[in-house]
């Protein structure tokens, strides 16, 4: 490694510190990842690397530097070319592609990361024919992935028609809107299965840079790349939009109800899934159904409230308390990673979902606090290490398979049943129980006069 270095002009320097890489030139970290024969970058430097570098390089320009400087150093095209040598260098190059396409599959959905891909792989069997096998498998898994990504959105797409088609069915016919979660799903603890089904299927789709990409801002000075050129999917945006439904489906599941006695029901179904969820590690639907209870128009039902035992909802309450950075929330996190560790492959132990939009505040916040670059210019390459840490975290919560049977019902409930939006909460709630406040009454007549004009 020290040889790599020492072989950059003093322009393109890396700077260490008590032994870690700190900061240096995007140069110099293009170069610190070009493997040769007796050199391969550390596999944590990789990926670091290659997760936050996008910051400053879109990644097919990165791979196109890579492979210049490959051809260039080791003569890949000259009519002189050391054939020997280069059979000792070509695997070394085609591990580092490996690595790439392995981790961050989405960047080769540009077809200029493909026609780079092939063009340094093909100059690879052109030195030696033996690594053709090796290109081959490397391709196919790549193409695998791609495929799989675009089954997954295929199937997201064909779930959100489903759903509108539900809400438009309900629109024309209120009255056909009978079922209600519980005739579905009669098990709260089913129904927490089903929705850690949905949950780890979300969570698996999500790139890794998809994080660094979430904060990016079109038309950032600093790394000269336009967001749209790099955004290449939406599957962090679609999981923060499953919150969101997952939320709104509990607060409309309770409040279409007319009679009390249904509506507390609906609310202790719900409070004990969110404790199953809590069994599990599923954080996220926990917080979504706690979130989805403590919507206004679903809070406001004192009645109905009234006739629940809250303890359970208490603790629940306390375990997803905002308080000090959710620090309740951080330590369970951190007994279910802990429980998760010692547990074997495909028990239930192994799950570990996190409360999402939290980590993704996390890497705001650790975005926000951490300077791109140093006094002198350098790239700040500590970021980088921050950054690489937290998703590693996050890359082993997302490669657990789910170990539950599937209840492909209640999964259909789950993804496809109408959802009011926030008006049509309020209505629902102010008609399950009578508005009490001069603002309540102002805000039901207001919503009355609207739902009129819109039948009209």
């Amino acid at each position: 490694m020290i040889g790599a270095v020492e072989s950059i002009s003093s322009i393109q320097a890396l700077v260490y510190e008590d032994g870690n890489l700190n900061s240096g030139t995007l140069e110099a970290f293009i170069q610190h990842m070009v493997p040769s024969i007796d050199y391969y970058p550390e596999r944590t430097y990789l990926f670091a690397f290659l997760l936050s570098s996008r910051l400053y390089i879109k990644p097919h320009q990165l791979l196109h530097d890579v492979c210049q400087v490959c051809i260039r150093q080791q003569k890949l095209t000259s009519p002189d070319m050391d054939r020997e040598r280069l059979k000792k260098f070509c695997p070394n190059l085609l591990q580092l592609l490996s690595e790439w396409t392995e981790t961050f599959p989405y960047d080769f959905r540009d077809e200029r990361m493909m026609r780079h891909l092939r063009d340094i792989t093909q100059k690879c069997i052109a030195v030696d024919a033996s690594q053709r096998k090796v290109v081959g498998q490397l391709m196919q898994a790549l193409i695998k992935r791609l495929a799989t990504l675009e089954k997954y959105e295929d199937v997201l797409a064909r779930v959100n028609t489903a759903a509108a088609e539900r809400m438009h069915a309900l629109r024309a016919n209120p009255a056909s809107f009978q079922t209600n979660i519980i005739d579905v799903c009669p098990s709260p603890y089913v129904l927490a299965q089903q929705l850690t089904h949905i949950e780890l299927e979300r969570l698996t789709n999500i790139g890794p840079e998809e994080f660094v990409q979430s904060f990016m801002k079109e038309g950032t000075d600093d790394a000269q790349v336009r967001f749209q050129d790099l955004k290449r999917t939406k599957n962090l945006e679609a999981y923060v939009e499953w919150f969101n439904r997952l939320s709104y489906l509990v607060a409309t599941e309770v409040c279409m109800h007319i009679k009390r006695k249904h509506r507390a029901r609906l609310i202790e179904y719900f409070i004990d899934v969110a404790r199953e969820c809590f069994n599990i590690g599923n954080f996220n639907s926990l917080m979504a159904i706690m979130s989805g209870l403590n919507l206004s128009p679903v809070a406001r039902l004192k009645k109905t409230w009234g006739k629940i035992n809250t303890d359970k909802f208490d603790v629940l309450e306390h375990q997803m308390d905002p308080t000090s950075n959710f620090t309740t929330y951080r330590q369970s996190l951190k007994a279910a990673m802990h429980r998760a560790l010692s547990a074997q492959e495909g028990a239930c132990d192994k799950i570990v979902i996190p409360f999402f939009s939290l980590l993704v505040k996390d890497f705001y916040f650790l975005n926000e606090g951490c300077s791109n670059r140093m006094p002198n210019g350098y790239i700040n390459f500590q970021k980088f290490w921050q950054f690489a840490k937290q998703v590693t975290e996050f890359i082993q919560w997302k490669q657990v398979d789910c170990p539950y049977p599937r209840d492909r019902q209640a999964l259909n409930y789950l993804l496809t049943a109408p959802v009011f939006s926030e008006n049509s909460l309020y209505l629902a709630s102010y008609e399950s129980e009578n508005p009490e406040t001069q603002f309540e009454r102002d805000q039901y007549k207001t919503l009355k006069m609207q739902c009129s004009a819109s039948q009209k």
